[in-house]
């Protein structure tokens, strides 16, 4: 951190103090109230906010109180350092924490705070098992304070959501979050929306959230219509093919294409003449994917294979994620690849990157350990600044220098060494590596030396908090991927709770009862009052027994954190490092590198390695240099600029569908929230009318010239006339006298299908259909606009910026879409039928939802509300369907609208 950081950090600290001695000042008051007084408050301060207080006047009040129910409820009252966390939280900034400072606590703060305006306060964290952790922790504090909690886990049910989402508080992840934001933009009715308009977000672990996941947009898909056999041709095709003679990796750039003689084999094999031809260009795709899978993409690195299925490996976390699948055909490939079945390629219904959807809540901040390093990004893209919090106590870790040997063999041989030595010692070690491949060799290594340990990777990671919470007692040895087991924390001597937890269910416990045993608070329930009593002696018993074993871990030197290898992100290794030295604890940090890495391999210095090689040293033998340093942090800075980059550019282009998604969603809104559509079904008439008279009738033209019989044929495709329309003399018309007969018969024509059903139900069938319509063609829209992205960045070749080309043309498409909506919403709504059952019945009863007919179309039952299906329209810019190659506009279409 440079001088003026520091300045800026000290006076950002002062400012925050003189709030803290401000909310200090109020404790002796707050501490005479009694539990209803205290309780009551929370009324208090939302009248007060009702009637103009803001939530900045509020807050030392509203902090003082919250930390004094948490002394009595949860036994636990918030530093002074916490309370300035709480506050950067409620400014909407990143407040960076270091391990073991409390986070959880500190969010209760601005939660408490924020939660007194009634609009909603949504906790986010990284996994299902932190926030249902964290909410049957804190929800005691919570309904203490006479507030409402819940949470949102993957595989509850809608009204369990809409419950969760109802209340003041709400825990969930970011997946589940934003899922549901897409599925309410996907229902019919009003009442199946689950989600409040989004107010105000604390993101737990912000980097991991907002950073690392920031590339990977969430996508709701439902199962495309193509044939899986060309994947499995094209992994035949790849198996047949070898390194450098057929095809070229770049790992740096990580990517991998087919060279001169690949080329030629593909033709041979798929015989076309040739393969990157437009014609062809599916298949180049398929083949381009299948090498990818082949040669890039790794088991127990990227993905495992589990249960016959292909579960992604998280890069940063090395947790699975389940139900994630990568695009563009790459996981069918990978399942080619591991002879599974090949599941269809899916069709994108609904997407959003992380970065916009979490840019709509009103205020958003985050909480870290980590996240001065990516200022830049957080500040361009969410406008957060980050605001370093000092710790409770002085940090005391060594983190010693980097150990580096030539050879990787050499490196994981002296770490297990340095392993082995401090264990005999009986300090806890917890080893941090970037792969499962990796903890599976050292564990192998270690398994060899005699030496027990436990072993967290995406293979166990049911086990994870618990391995990881006793990661801390003498002796233990763990091997872990990456940040497992992050959010909980590692306690010198092992973690009393996980293990009263554990006693409890023994005993035979439910998991709700020993939840609300774990409390404080008063209760009138004989068996929680019970079941309380049984957990706290048990936690006293566990405390005794721990308190020598946490002397024992002390003397030896408290937790060791041992990396095997630099990560690509430095923020990754400053997480791995702050699991030791929490809250004044002694610990050791040291990373142990070899030159054969892959980050010091691909964005290392050359001329490193080739002093290393000039020198000509040992294996065994460490390299210590300023130099070296220098060149790990720089080949740090160089992949962390890379991967921003990256992200910014993901960011370029849904920032176009964005505002698309913007429009689209808010006109839907509308029409959900019961917003009469007649005026705009009308207006689309007019619209319509307009547009095909001016294609039918071109400017200036003279009557003799206009080819009434095409325009009829038009008008009868749209509006379904049950005679046809006369239009008199052609010598007497004018295109304004034409547009008012057209208008006349199809208002005349509306007005009967409204008789039909009656007022009330046309208004619904009106909404219902466009509501349809406009998911349909938004679906269409979303596989147009992916298909025009893939190709887009060959414009680049002729100079052209890809991203503003994607821009100017995606809105072309937007335009196309748009009056594609108009059209087809006509078409339905003068094209149902209705099916008369019995003759006795006035018209106005006949009509039902499920008896609606649909000409040239049908309905089908589907999970969920149902879609009208109809045979595919072509767009004026889709390939003509008579094979030419050309687009429909310029060919069959150059005749047609």
């Amino acid at each position: 951190m440079g001088f003026f950081d520091n300045y800026l950090t000290k006076k950002e600290i002062k400012a925050l103090q003189k709030s803290v001695d401000i909310i200090n000042s109020l404790e002796d008051s707050i501490v005479k109230l009694t539990d209803a007084e205290l309780t009551g408050k929370t009324q208090e301060f939302m009248k007060r906010y009702e009637n103009g207080e803001t939530l900045d006047q509020l807050l030392p009040e509203a902090f003082a109180v919250a930390r004094e129910a948490s002394k009595r409820v949860l036994g636990m009252r918030h530093y002074d350092v916490q309370l300035m966390g709480g506050m950067v939280l409620h400014q909407g900034r990143i407040a960076e924490m270091r391990t073991g400072e409390g986070k959880t606590l500190v969010a209760t703060l601005p939660v408490y705070l924020n939660a007194l305006s009634k609009e909603g306060v949504h906790v986010v964290t990284v996994n299902d098992y932190l926030a249902k952790r964290d909410m049957e922790w804190m929800s005691k504090l919570y309904n203490f304070l006479g507030l409402t909690t819940g949470v949102i886990l993957h595989g509850i049910t809608p009204d369990q959501r809409r419950n969760a989402y109802n209340a003041d508080i709400t825990y969930g992840t970011n997946n589940e979050f934003g899922f549901d934001y897409l599925r309410d933009n996907m229902v019919i009715y009003k009442s199946q929306m689950v989600q409040r308009p989004l107010n105000y977000a604390i993101v737990d672990e912000v980097d991991s959230i907002l950073v690392d996941e920031a590339r990977t947009p969430l996508i709701i898909s439902g199962q495309g219509d193509k044939s899986t056999a060309l994947y499995t041709m094209a992994d035949s095709f790849i198996r047949m093919l070898r390194n450098e003679t057929d095809y070229i990796i770049d790992e740096k750039g990580n990517s991998v294409a087919l060279n001169e003689s690949g080329v030629e084999k593909a033709e041979k094999f798929f015989a076309v003449e040739n393969i990157t031809d437009i014609a062809n260009m599916e298949t180049y795709h398929h083949i381009n994917q299948a090498l990818r899978a082949h040669t890039m993409m790794k088991r127990d690195v990227d993905y495992v294979v589990k249960d016959g299925e292909i579960i992604i490996v998280d890069e940063f976390t090395g947790r699975l994620m389940f139900g994630r699948r990568y695009s563009e055909g790459l996981h069918q490939a990978i399942e080619a690849k591991e002879g599974l079945k090949v599941q269809r390629e899916s069709k994108t219904l609904a997407t959003i990157t992380f970065q916009n959807y979490f840019r709509m809540y009103k205020k958003l901040s985050g909480m870290t350990g980590t996240a001065k390093t990516e200022e830049e990004e957080f500040k361009s893209i969410y406008r957060m600044d980050v605001v370093q919090i000092p710790t409770n106590k002085p940090v005391v870790r060594d983190d010693m220098d980097d150990v580096v040997y030539k050879t990787e063999a050499a490196k994981y041989k002296f770490a297990v060494d340095e392993i082995e030595e401090r264990h005999k010692n009986g300090q806890p070690i917890l080893v941090g590596t970037i792969s499962i491949e990796d903890s599976e060799m050292l564990s192998d290594m270690l398994k060899k030396r005699g030496i027990r340990h436990e072993v967290l990777n995406a293979k166990n990671h049911e086990k994870e908090a618990e391995i990881v919470a006793q990661a801390g007692r003498f002796e233990q040895v763990t091997i872990a991927t990456n940040m497992a087991g992050r959010g909980t924390d590692i306690i010198l001597g092992g973690n009393p709770e996980f293990m009263t937890v554990k006693e409890m269910k023994r005993l035979g416990y439910a998991d709700e009862i020993i939840t609300q045993a774990s409390g404080f608070g008063y209760t009138e329930d004989e068996e929680i009052r019970e079941a309380r009593e049984k957990y706290h002696s048990i936690l006293e018993e566990k405390k005794e027994e721990l308190k020598e074993e946490q002397d024992k871990v002390r003397q030896a030197g408290g937790l060791c954190i041992i990396g095997t290898e630099r990560h690509e992100s430095r923020r990754i290794d400053n997480q791995l490092r702050g699991r030791a030295g929490r809250q004044g604890d002694p610990g050791t940090s040291r990373f142990f590198i070899s030159l054969e890495d892959e980050l010091m391999r691909l964005f290392g210095s050359d001329r490193l390695m080739a002093m290393v090689e000039k020198i000509g040293m040992d294996d065994d033998m460490p390299i210590e240099h300023k130099m070296l340093s220098k060149s790990i942090e720089g080949a740090q800075k160089k992949v962390e600029g890379k991967n921003f980059s990256i992200r910014k550019h993901v960011l370029q282009y849904d920032d176009v569908m964005n505002k698309q998604r913007e429009i689209i969603y808010k006109e839907r809104r509308n029409v959900l929230e019961g917003e009469d559509v007649h005026s705009e079904i009308l207006d689309m008439i007019d619209k319509t009318i307009d547009k095909v008279l001016s294609y039918y009738i071109p400017e200036g033209s003279y009557p003799e010239s206009w080819d009434l019989k095409a325009l009829e044929e038009r008008f009868v495709n749209i509006f379904h006339p049950d005679k046809k329309v006369e239009v008199g003399n052609v010598e007497d018309l004018t295109k304004d006298g034409l547009k008012e007969i057209i208008k006349n018969e199809a208002l005349r024509l509306y007005d009967e299908k409204e008789k039909l059903v009656g007022e009330e139900r046309m208004r619904e069938l009106e909404r219902i259909i466009l509501l349809q319509v406009v998911d349909s063609k938004w679906m269409d829209h979303i596989d147009a606009m992916d298909q025009l992205r893939q190709g887009i960045g060959l414009r680049a070749i002729g100079q052209e910026d890809p991203v503003r080309a994607y821009q100017i043309e995606g809105f072309d498409m937007f335009d196309e879409m748009i009056q594609s909506i108009q059209e087809e919403t006509l078409n339905y709504i003068y094209g149902f039928q209705v099916r008369i059952e019995a003759q006795t019945i006035e018209r106005k009863q006949m009509v039902d939802m499920d008896k609606l007919e649909q000409k040239g179309g049908s309905e089908t039952e589907e999970e969920g509300p149902k879609q009208i299906k109809t045979d595919k329209v072509v767009g004026r810019n889709d390939l003509c369907p008579c094979g030419s190659g050309k687009k429909y506009k310029k060919c069959c279409g150059k005749d047609r609208v």
